[in-house]
């Protein structure tokens, strides 16, 4: 197959990576300014906004081959 669809392919995933960090972020940073409004919930909420943020830092250093 055709190698020219890549660079297409690679900008796309970088891009989501980027929008998947900073998601990750922005939830971070609301779970951990409202800490007592989440009460128990606070430390699911700050896995998931971590996971998210190591999710989109790993498809932004991803190779594309």
């Amino acid at each position: 197959m055709s190698e020219e669809g890549g660079f297409g392919i690679s900008f796309v995933e970088k891009f989501f990576g980027l929008l998947v960090l900073v998601v990750g972020v922005l939830i971070s940073y609301f779970t951990f300014t409202s800490i007592d409004v989440l009460g128990a919930f606070t430390g699911f909420f700050g896995f998931l906004s971590i996971a998210l943020g190591v999710l989109g830092l790993v498809m932004m250093t991803a190779k594309t081959e």
